[in-house]
């Protein structure tokens, strides 16, 4: 299984204190054994790293997510390049009326490129641009 993981979902399974966190633990742990690739900006990485930091801790992020993140065999980290930045750029442009982050239109490039149509988030965004949300809540 290839699947786009957004920093929403990463932020539910590390903070046991967020609203979706029982649901995000245990879709991550069914996956457990699996041939599982998780798809990584470096967008993603930086939100999701500042979201942990600010509710957990330098420590805890850097240690428990950052370091797994960029170690793991599981994870592909992809760094936004300078096209993929322009084609983001125009996305978040045009759709002005929907409220996307900058950050979600990388990511919607970048999945568009790889051809990817499942993501890990509670972010209804991802649906309004034609992406299968995992766990389906």
């Amino acid at each position: 299984m290839r699947i786009f993981a957004d920093s929403g979902f990463w932020l539910a399974v590390y903070a046991a204190n967020d609203k979706y966190s029982k649901v995000a633990q245990a879709t991550f742990r069914s996956l457990a054994g699996q041939r599982v690739t998780f798809f990584v900006t470096d967008y993603i990485f930086d939100e999701t790293l500042t979201l942990l930091m600010t509710r957990l801790g330098h420590s805890y992020a850097r240690q428990w997510w950052g370091e797994w993140l960029l170690t793991d065999n599981h994870v592909r980290f992809i760094r936004i390049d300078p096209e993929q930045w322009n084609d983001a750029w125009e996305l978040f442009k045009r759709y002005d009326d929907r409220g996307f982050s900058f950050t979600d239109c990388t990511s919607f490039v970048v999945m568009r490129q790889l051809k990817l149509r499942d993501v890990f988030t509670f972010d209804q965004h991802f649906k309004q641009m034609g992406f299968r949300l995992w766990p389906q809540i």
